[in-house]
């Protein structure tokens, strides 16, 4: 009893990815011995998720505006490579994505219930969403969860306080250190909150729900693989002539287990901002950067939009060519950047992608209803690869910047 005490002790306030992984086991278990009960277990999950949701849009609202107010002139937030990775990133997702569609071809038995949402019939119809989203009333951005006008109104805001009294400066600091100790008690609930989502998860669809759409699964969790554990590698390392590997485990460990059982990138921005702080990058720059990435860092969208859309082209028998084939990636970068940061909202642009190839809007809504059976673990680990490639891009603007800053000094000390 002695000897269990320290280990329960240790388990309490060790490391919060070692929680989470007993979460996961524990769900696990539970749904497989009891799932009458591992369903019950589905309140934790939800709740969770549900705090982290209501604190996520204040909190970002609250520390844009405040790090942009208290930005000091001649600062460098490093923002400009990070969008640049951002877009770059998901451009060169949807290509990936397209190679392995084409090297493990999917066909697709389409179901004939239609799913009554309607998506949005072409770019000009996206864009034309995300510019009345910027200028959304702010009550009602915060209400909705409306990360775009969110942004819009915390840097409008930001930059009109920046010539404010100190004071003023000093009001927002206080109010965005109070919601981020709320957001650190928040977080601390992630073990119990992720067990609760697995339990239930497991217990409600069970192992073999998916097993008619492995072969789809398969292209779509290989091509997020490949840009988790090869291309953002290689971006990381091009970037910061470092091996990136320590950084990109990291990340994933921390950031894409939680947004994983999530399925939230809205919501995982709590756990990314605290990992970045870890990390001892520039407050003034991620708490801008992961914000946005939540918007439009979406290289897993952008896959599954592609893998999809192909796979529709595939059962169709459309014929595709190499400059189609670019077209589509261009596309589905641009629209994924456009998803809703909700589970399955880049299932919804599926039929803009269709579109290219003349796949009528029937069919591609049958191909949407497809993705939202093998959603439980597509959107899962869309949202795992999103959301920490927001740590790893950011993380690696910012050391690329420390290291540029510290060469001159090095040259003045040789010469």
């Amino acid at each position: 009893m002695s000897q269990s005490q320290p280990l329960l002790a240790r388990l309490v306030t060790g490391s919060l990815v070692t929680q989470i992984l007993l979460g996961i086991i524990a769900g696990v278990a539970v749904a497989v011995i009891a799932p009458d009960v591992a369903t019950s277990f589905g309140l934790f999950g939800q709740l969770f998720v549900s705090a982290l949701k209501a604190v996520a849009p204040i909190l970002v609202f609250v520390l844009v505006a405040a790090s942009i107010a208290n930005q000091k002139r001649g600062t460098h937030t490093n923002m400009r490579p990070i969008i640049l990775l951002y877009l770059f990133g998901t451009f060169t997702a949807a290509l990936t994505a397209v190679f392995m569609s084409f090297m493990f071809p999917t066909t697709l038995t389409l179901v004939t219930n239609n799913s009554s949402v309607a998506p949005p019939e072409g770019i000009t119809e996206v864009l034309h969403t995300l510019l009345f989203k910027m200028v959304d009333n702010p009550i009602n951005a915060l209400m909705s969860g409306n990360f775009i006008g969110i942004l819009a109104w915390a840097v409008a805001l930001g930059l009109a306080l920046h010539k404010a009294s100190d004071a003023t400066k000093k009001v927002f600091v206080d109010i965005s250190n109070g919601i981020s100790s709320i957001v650190k008690f928040v977080i601390r609930f992630a073990p119990i909150g992720i067990f609760g989502l697995v339990a239930y998860t497991f217990a409600d669809t069970g192992f073999e729900a998916l097993k008619d759409y492995a072969r789809l699964l398969g292209v779509l969790l290989g091509s997020m693989l490949v840009i988790a554990f090869i291309v953002n590698p290689i971006i990381v390392f091009v970037k910061t002539k470092r091996n990136p590997y320590p950084l990109v485990l990291k990340c994933i460990r921390e950031s894409g287990v939680t947004a994983f059982f999530t399925r939230s990138s809205a919501a995982n921005i709590p756990v990314n901002m605290d990992l970045c702080k870890r990390l001892d990058l520039h407050e003034d720059t991620y708490s801008v950067s992961i914000p946005l990435g939540a918007t439009i860092n979406m290289a897993g969208a952008a896959i599954t939009i592609t893998v999809l859309t192909l796979a529709a082209v595939h059962t169709m028998g459309v014929e595709v060519d190499i400059a189609t084939a670019v077209l589509l990636s261009l596309v589905s970068a641009v629209s994924a950047c456009g998803a809703s940061g909700v589970a399955g909202g880049s299932l919804l642009l599926i039929p803009l992608a269709c579109s290219l190839f003349g796949i009528p809007n029937e069919v591609a809504m049958q191909v949407v209803a497809v993705g939202f059976i093998i959603g439980v673990v597509q959107d899962s680990a869309e949202t795992a690869l999103n959301s920490s490639t927001d740590v790893i891009f950011t993380a690696a603007a910012c050391k690329a910047a420390e290291k540029d800053q510290s060469m001159p000094l090095v040259k003045k000390v040789t010469l």
